[in-house]
């Protein structure tokens, strides 16, 4: 019987450490992480990717800005730069996973897919914008483009005394480009979708679509596809091999396999990192409340070792 998985690709997967960025270093970051999912095509899986864009769509955002300042050029609202960014990244993952597959002789189709994925207008994010984005602004510039364009700012530790852009991050709802996702899929085809979290999107009373400025965590808008699309298993790549208890500290202990109960409790007394593993733990949890049979977070490199990765499973199993 086939299986149906969705696998997140971490920012890792196509950028890593202090690397510039450049396509050749992508490309080949982006193929050895799809040569780890060979196993799971060759044991028949039927297979989503999804992936992350924040500095890729950093760096269109601050490319907006130059094109503006410099050239006149008219800047695009957020909702343009993440499809941008989608469309790019999902080329490349397209393009070098046809090229793993002739490499091993697997003959299947693959698509990347623009996807939309809707939230509530009135989410409580949109009254505290928490997502830094794009480049570092002065105070006095972060004050200037407040004044012209209403844009919230945040102070980071990126740059002595500097301010980024600030948008809210909605709890994502509904995958609209789900049942096309899952004819895809029906007609073996590995589907690359819900790039950088899914381009925010709401219907009006007219049932017109609309947009918002805002990003979606990448990894609730996969757990949201997953569970959409009935997938047995969701993936979430990362760049550690288990998720861990106290980690960094002396008192770091491995969790290698953990039902939703004690995740949850785990969750509740801040055993996860916020803002970095604490959302991946969320949206394993949501996919596993909501019919899912397990969800492993792990490191690429190790995906097809079965003995690396946390697993969450609803109960323990025998």
């Amino acid at each position: 019987m086939k299986k149906r998985a969705v696998v997140a690709l971490g920012g890792n997967a196509i950028l890593r450490g202090d690397e510039e960025g450049t396509i050749v270093q992508q490309e080949k970051n982006v193929t050895e992480t799809l040569e780890n999912l060979i196993h799971l095509i060759k044991d028949g899986y039927e297979l989503v990717l999804t992936h992350g864009n924040g500095p890729q769509v950093g760096n269109i955002l601050m490319r907006n800005d130059a094109g503006e300042q410099m050239y006149g050029i008219a800047p695009m609202p957020l909702n343009i730069c993440v499809a941008d960014s989608q469309g790019g990244i999902g080329f490349m993952i397209e393009r070098m996973m046809r090229n793993v597959l002739n490499k091993h002789g697997i003959n299947k189709n693959v698509i990347s897919m623009v996807t939309l994925v809707e939230i509530q207008e009135n989410d409580p994010a949109f009254e505290a914008p928490s997502k830094r984005v794009g480049k570092v602004y002065s105070q006095e510039e972060a004050d200037k483009l407040n004044a012209q364009k209403g844009w919230l700012f945040k102070s980071t530790t990126k740059g002595k005394g500097g301010f980024r852009r600030v948008v809210p991050s909605p709890t994502p709802v509904d995958i609209v480009n789900k049942e096309i996702i899952r004819q895809l899929l029906e007609n073996g085809n590995i589907v690359i979708a819900a790039g950088g979290g899914g381009i925010p999107v709401y219907f009006d009373e007219n049932k017109d679509v609309r947009t918002l400025d805002a990003v979606i965590d990448k990894d609730m808008a996969s757990s949201l596809l997953a569970t959409n699309i009935e997938a047995d298993e969701l993936y979430i790549l990362t760049d550690v091999a288990f998720i861990y208890k106290d980690y960094g500290l002396e008192t770091q202990e491995k969790l290698e396999f953990l039902n939703y109960a004690d995740t949850q409790k785990h969750l509740e007394n801040g055993t996860f990192a916020e803002g970095t593993m604490e959302p991946k733990i969320r949206a394993c949890l949501n996919f596993i409340k909501n019919g899912g049979t397990k969800s492993i977070i792990t490191e690429a490199k190790k995906l097809e070792d079965k003995s690396y990765g946390s697993k969450i499973t609803m109960h323990y199993e025998d």
